[in-house]
């Protein structure tokens, strides 16, 4: 997500929390931005949690992501 999206994201909330508010065709942009930034940050936190590993009780070392797999089987 661009810094310039992030920058209307925040200027979108100041506004909606000014007594003029946000008219509808805003409050859909707002809704979208949203959107894509909720998007946005599940996809890192899916690529940081796939990167890390887990060191087992007789030392093999397992990636998360297969461990997860196990469990949801």
């Amino acid at each position: 997500m661009t810094q310039e999206k992030l920058d209307r994201i925040n200027e979108l909330a100041r506004k909606s929390r000014t007594a003029e508010g946000l008219t509808e065709e805003e409050k859909t942009e707002q809704a979208a931005l949203r959107a894509e930034y909720i998007a946005s940050f599940r996809n890192s936190l899916r690529s940081q949690l796939d990167n890390i590993s887990i060191k087992e009780a007789d030392g093999s070392i397992t990636p998360l992501k297969n461990k997860a797999n196990k469990i949801k089987h």
